[in-house]
């Protein structure tokens, strides 16, 4: 096989650093989050009113309301959020940007210096830097100084839709399973349904980060059932009471 055709696979193996990587984990982090809260919440809602009552009205109510109520939150807090970021990120973009118009030399040097910090010898460095700078000066400084992406840089739009879209899925499922389950294990039900489901959000949010799925799994299973446990408790004591 000749030279010029060992490289061609090569060539179809090498990846962009950064395409669309940020916007990718942006939206799949708010919508683990997303579902993850849509299932606590709204599960822990629905719990507290069928432990005070057992009429099918008022848990549909409460829990369409923290449905609804709880996605749009979810959005809004996700867009805020991740706006900050992005103008943040727009912030140091025209900074670098500035400086590379306004101290070229400079700039040029400390290019060369990250990469001989990195390992590379003075001369290498400096190579690779000067080549850099001529290909794309901006795009070079933002990947080795700041490692930002000035065409991937995080959409709050995106963030806010998959979060929304997240939190209704997540908390569709525990407002079904009280709703369609005969009365006498309603309650029973919903609890093994939500820690099933957290234990599926805790897991992938787990893989996502590249940690242990087994301990994400445990400590969200583990704060959904003392929600689930207090709610229920304080709509029992409530119903008893007469109050509710």
């Amino acid at each position: 096989m000749t030279s010029e055709e060992t490289a061609v696979p090569h060539q179809q193996k090498s990846e962009p650093h950064r395409d669309g990587t940020a916007q990718r984990l942006n939206w799949l982090r708010a919508g683990v989050l997303g579902a993850n809260d849509g299932i606590v919440s709204v599960a822990a809602i629905v719990v507290g009113v069928a432990g005070a009552t057992t009429a099918n009205a008022p848990i549909l109510t409460a829990g369409a309301a923290a449905l609804v109520g709880g996605a749009i939150s979810m959005a809004l807090g996700e867009y805020v959020s991740v706006s900050g970021q992005r103008d943040s990120e727009h912030a140091l973009i025209e900074k670098e940007r500035r400086e590379l118009e306004e101290t070229p030399e400079e700039e040029l040097m400390e290019l060369a210096g990250i990469y001989q910090s990195r390992g590379l010898t003075e001369a290498t460095a400096l190579q690779v830097a000067k080549e850099l700078t001529a290909n794309d000066a901006l795009a070079a400084h933002l990947s080795a100084e700041l490692n930002i992406d000035q065409d991937d840089v995080v959409n709050p739009w995106h963030a806010a839709f998959a979060s929304a879209i997240a939190f209704l899925t997540g908390g569709i499922i525990p407002l079904l399973v009280i709703l369609l389950t005969p009365e006498s294990i309603r309650v029973p039900a919903t609890f093994v349904v939500v820690i099933v489901a957290l234990a599926g959000t805790g897991v992938l949010s787990a893989r996502l980060g590249g940690s242990s799925p087994v301990v994400a799994a445990i400590r969200v299973v583990i704060g959904g059932a003392i929600a689930l446990i207090a709610t229920f408790t304080i709509g029992a004591l409530l119903g008893t009471s007469g109050i509710a």
